[in-house]
């Protein structure tokens, strides 16, 4: 499959159906049309139809192209040289985010992940110091997240060896640990207000990727009408409507001296602000909800959709299983490569995040021979990263061979890149990093993970649902006890 094919597979741009009717329709009493700019060399590119685009023209991949999504021209990287180099190398001038119409209607510039200039700087700086300050990447870390799987092992065995779907359990519990990093506590999953924040949030991230999303973000005026944006703007209402009582509740017990996690620190230096009489201040309650959204989302989805990968393509290869897929704390890492390797192996071939979320250019470049103007946007295709073939050995298979050397040690390898790179790299890393590990690790000593009665290993479907992010299709496992 070419680079191409897989951007626009994972993209979802082509099962627009309904709405590519009407934009047909268009084509035949439209006489709009695109140009460029022939002066400069610019990347390479199918010519696109007006209207359309070339959503739906396959052209012979480059590592570096320009396609129309719509009306919108795009540069997209590919390849892990071409991505690093642009994310890393030039990462100052691919470093602006771009972002997609319904999320700038929501975000308005503000939060942590679709802002940009001064406040993008505040806030994630500001979130990077905190996040730190309450135990991202520490013991303290480990502590809660060890205690959050004793809770999801109960549910587990629950089920008695039966099988279940594990989307909800695992949403709950990764969601549980980004909320004592951000509240300060956790909550049962038996919460109705926790569980319907939880399913609310994985929604909206489905429904970011679906047909009726992509085609509001490129056309409004006829997106408007379908149903996808309307869900997602509801969903956006109530979750806001949620974290306002949060909120409340927590300024009303709020502490200067011992502040509990993200908000309280964000309240008191809000209130310090004020009470200094300093102006202009990014600390407002608009950025703190978007980026305890921001937080919240990102915290939730992307962890716990690659721990229901690693445990789909366990039961899929149980002679990988059985394996050395031991330990649970943190420091048995280093003791235990062969478990590491697979759960960046995971990672790697899962590719939740095909392409990274969108990038502009902050100013005119020439890169890699071609003319990018300012305020184009850029889309790194980090699927093409990992799964270059020029960079693995079996990109398209479960191999955890890929991080080992010749004598079982693991190994890192610079084309790993599922957190994206450069000053737009995911500021949780280090929380996620630990979370699949003792998560992982933990699940797999007390349970051996199969297909249902009936089902056998290869048939088990590892066909994407695609969303923002890639998630397994929906699927039933037996969690069957090994202790």
């Amino acid at each position: 499959m070419g680079v191409l094919e897989l951007f626009l597979q994972s993209s979802s741009s082509i099962s627009l159906l309904g709405g590519l009717v009407v934009l047909l329709l268009f084509y035949f009493v439209c006489s709009s049309s695109f140009s460029s700019k022939k002066d400069r060399k610019e990347p390479p590119g199918p010519k696109p139809f007006p209207l359309i685009g070339n959503l739906l023209h396959k052209y012979i991949m480059t590592l570096l192209f320009t396609v129309y999504l719509g009306p919108q021209k795009v540069v997209v990287l590919a390849g892990y040289k071409t991505v690093k180099e642009a994310l890393v190398n030039y990462a100052d001038e691919f470093g602006e985010r771009d972002p997609m119409l319904i999320m700038e209607e929501s975000n308005q510039g503000h939060g942590l992940l679709w802002s940009n200039g001064d406040s993008w700087k505040e806030m994630r700086r500001f979130a990077l110091t905190n996040l730190r300050d309450f135990g991202m990447g520490k013991k303290a870390s480990e502590d809660k997240i060890i205690e959050e799987c004793d809770y999801l092992i109960e549910v587990f065995k629950t089920f008695k060896g039966k099988s279940f779907d594990t989307t909800q359990p695992i949403n709950y519990a990764v969601s549980n640990i980004i909320c004592s990093i951000v509240y300060g506590s956790r909550f049962e999953y038996d919460d109705p207000e926790f569980t319907s924040l939880v399913d609310r949030t994985n929604r909206n991230i489905q429904l970011g990727g679906s047909p009726s999303v992509q085609l509001y973000n490129m056309f409004p005026w006829i997106g408007k009408w379908f149903g996808g944006k309307k869900e997602m703007e509801t969903i956006f209402a109530v979750n806001q409507k949620h974290n306002l009582q949060l909120f409340s509740r927590l300024k009303e017990t709020l502490n200067p001296q011992m502040c509990r996690g993200f908000v309280d620190a964000f309240l008191v230096r809000k209130q310090n602000l004020e009470e200094s009489g300093i102006a202009n201040s990014y600390f407002h309650e608009r950025n703190l909800m978007q980026t305890v959204s921001n937080l919240f989302g990102a915290g939730t989805d992307t962890t716990a959709t690659t721990l229901r990968w690693g445990l789909l393509f366990m039961a899929k290869n149980p002679k990988i299983q059985g394996k050395e897929l031991k330990g649970r704390f943190g420091e048995d890492r280093k003791n235990l490569p062969f478990t590491d390797a697979v759960i960046h192996e995971t990672q790697r071939l899962a590719s939740i995040l095909p392409i990274a979320v969108p990038h502009k250019t902050s100013q005119d470049i020439t890169f890699q021979g071609h003319f990018i103007k300012k305020g184009t946007t850029v889309y790194p295709l980090l699927t093409s990263v990992l799964h270059d073939e020029s960079e693995w050995e079996r990109p398209h298979s479960f191999y955890p061979a890929h991080f080992l050397d010749k004598d079982g040690k693991f190994v890192k390898r610079e084309a790993f890149m599922p957190f994206s790179a450069g000053h737009r790299i995911c500021p949780g890393e280090s929380l996620a990093r630990m979370e699949l590990f003792i998560f992982f690790t933990s699940l797999l000593q007390h349970f051996r993970f199969t297909p249902p009665p009936g089902v056998s290993e290869d048939e088990l479907d590892l066909t994407p649902r695609v969303g923002f992010t890639l998630s397994p299709s929906p699927h039933k496992l037996c969690a069957v006890s090994c202790m």
